[in-house]
């Protein structure tokens, strides 16, 4: 596999790991994060959190909330330097309610493929449903 697939693979097992740094260190210093993709409770303007101090501030606001994130990937499309990865996201929050949604992570390296340009992610605010 090429390193958008492999830079894809350890965003998301550093996010289940709760490794804040492990997982900050993979973005590029302008890197962007759309999570999700257009407006929402964490990017009421949908242009997403630009540069590492908005990214840091998204896994401080968002990521630390939860107790316990799991992946569970279905699909992997890698083309270039861009890779999808389809399946559902599992979430638990503080308290031990739990959640899930399915989504699509689009994951892109930088030309040198060592860091992520960014990471969009696709999935309907909506549908995350915590019943």
């Amino acid at each position: 596999m090429g390193a958008a697939y492999e830079m894809g693979r350890k965003s998301m097992a550093l996010a289940e790991a709760k490794d804040r740094d492990g997982w900050l260190a993979l973005f590029a210093s302008d890197g962007v994060v759309q999570d999700p993709v257009g407006p929402s409770p964490f990017d009421p303007e949908g242009t997403g959190q630009q540069g590492i101090e908005a990214i840091t501030a998204f896994y401080d606001n968002v990521i630390s909330a939860s107790e316990k994130v799991r992946f569970e990937m279905r699909q992997s499309s890698e083309c270039a330097r861009e890779c999808a990865f389809a399946g559902t996201i599992h979430i638990t929050l503080p308290g031990g309610q739990e959640g899930s949604v399915d989504l699509v992570n689009i994951y892109t390296v930088t030309e040198d493929g060592s860091k992520i340009a960014s990471l969009r992610s696709f999935w309907e605010f909506d549908k995350l449903d915590f019943g």
